[in-house]
Formats: structure tokens, sequence, C-alpha cells
């Protein structure tokens, strides 16, 4: 059994708490460590998300990624410090990003990022094809929000399920990220290549 202090240290490590909030908890919590982890863990996402409105990130990586010479990505992601992108946190979730993409090949990082026209035409494809169909029109806005969600889990990087964990999408996945390093960690651009593709 792990004595309190080999506890509060793995909870530092894996949450980038402060020392005494990690002792805090884990006492609050009666020394039931997964539940300190996850006070701990949203504590770090609400803390980062106050963070990262005040600040900007404009340091980072560029991280890539070649799958047997036939896929390659290259994705910035972007922090607040040169500190922050050599943690093996932002590491992790920057190649992590990079096997997304080279296996899901997103077409955004956000639904924020498609341009507008590009939005409003398949906006209006969703609206035509739901009116051909003979839906009523109390319900076609409701039909067309949910194939425009659909439409952005498949094209935009930050909808999409993580491929190695589909119960986490790759926008929870940075957030985490920037939770455990205390900063606003960003995907910014990308670009991937397919042997053979325009």
């Amino acid at each position: 059994m792990a004595t309190q202090a080999e506890l509060v240290k793995k909870l530092r490590e894996e949450t980038g708490a402060g020392i005494l909030d990690a002792k805090k908890t884990l006492e609050e919590m009666g020394g039931d460590y997964d539940k300190a982890l996850s006070i701990l863990k949203a504590k770090g996402i609400a803390k980062a998300e106050k963070k990262s409105a005040e600040r900007t990130a404009n340091d980072g990586v560029i991280e890539t990624y070649v799958h047997n010479g036939k896929v390659g990505v290259m994705v910035e992601i972007n922090c607040e410090t040169d500190f922050v992108a050599r943690t093996p946190q932002f590491k992790e979730a920057a190649h992590a990003v990079a096997l997304q993409i080279a296996a899901m090949n997103p077409k955004y990082v956000s639904p924020e990022s498609i341009p507008a026209d590009e939005l409003a035409a398949m906006k209006k494809t969703f609206e035509d094809a739901t009116r051909a169909e003979g839906k009523p029109e109390n319900i076609i806005e409701k039909i067309v929000t949910g194939k425009l969600d659909k439409y952005f889990a498949e094209t935009c990087l930050y909808r999409q399920p993580f491929i190695k964990d589909d119960k986490q999408t790759i926008q929870e996945l940075v957030k985490a990220a920037s939770a455990q390093t205390g900063e606003k960690i960003q995907v910014r651009r990308f670009v991937r290549y397919a042997l053979g593709e325009e």
C-alpha cells in the first residue's frame, strides 16, 4: 500500500497540482486516490480554462508523423511557454493529435474554422435534402442540426472521437493536456499528405 507522500507525489505528477493542493484534496477525500485525482483534474481544467481566456498561446511545436512512408502529417500545436512545450504531457498530446490526423483525415481544426460560405452551403444542402424527404417544416431545423453535428464529427479534428479512446474527443484530449500543464494548449493548423492523392 502506498504511503500518503507517495500518493501526493503521484497526484502531482498526473495533474500538475501544487503539493499543498494535492495533499489537502487527498485528505479531504479520506485518502481515496481516485476521487482526489478526479477532483484535481476538474480543478485543473477550470483553472486552465480561466487562464486560457487571459493568455495567448505563442509557443509550441510542429509535430510530424509519417505512417509507413504512405501518409505524412505536420501539425502546429501551441502553448504559452517553451517550458510546457518540452513536457512529456504536451509531447504526448501533440503526438496523439498527429496520429489522429493521419488515421481520420479531418479537413478542419474545429467547426469555427470552416469558411462561412462553405458552412452555409452545407446547411442549405442538408435543408434541401430534408425537405425533399418530405419532413415536416417544424422539425427540419432539428434534423439539419443533427446532420451538421455528424458532419462536424467527421470533418473537424476537435469533434472527432480519439482513435485510442472513442469516449474522448480530440478537444477533450487537448483540454486534459491543458489542465495537466496549467497552460492554454491549442491546435493551430495541420496538413496531411497521402501518397498518390492530390
